[in-house]
């Protein structure tokens, strides 16, 4: 794998790291319900997925 494509994962990385941090957690901490579901929880898989996916992308395209 070339430095370009470590240094895109290292990014997803990065915003998957902000985007678990607790302040930004704590915007989407409610009682309101989506689904069924707490928002928060929602956000934390949909964080999850998003990175996996992106990830998923990166290697699978990049792959030489």
């Amino acid at each position: 794998m070339k430095k370009r494509h470590q240094q895109k994962l290292v990014i997803v990385s990065m915003v998957l790291l902000i985007g678990l941090n607790m302040p930004i957690v704590l915007l989407f901490d409610s009682a309101n319900n989506l689904f069924g579901f707490p928002v928060v929880y929602i956000y934390f898989f949909s964080i999850w997925l998003f990175s996996i996916l992106l990830s998923m992308l990166i290697v699978k395209r990049y792959d030489e």
